[in-house]
């Protein structure tokens, strides 16, 4: 796995030893998400996909700036 898209919460399976769960870019994401609905003063059903969107653009320039 990469790098820019580690674990969030690394966790191992016991049968493969490959980790599992959330990806980092998705943990950014989500909480640039909640940001972006708290600031915005709605909720997820009306922000529409242009949300999700801007919510990984943040996700990739928190990554990009992490890798410097």
């Amino acid at each position: 796995m990469s790098k820019d898209n580690e674990p969030a919460f690394p966790l191992t399976s016991a049968a493969d030893h490959q980790y599992c769960g959330m990806s980092l870019r998705d943990y950014f994401a989500a909480k640039a998400m909640a940001a972006i609905v708290i600031g915005n003063n709605a909720d997820i059903c009306t922000m529409g996909a242009g949300c999700a969107a801007d919510a990984y653009g943040l996700a990739d320039a928190m990554l990009a700036e992490r890798a410097k």
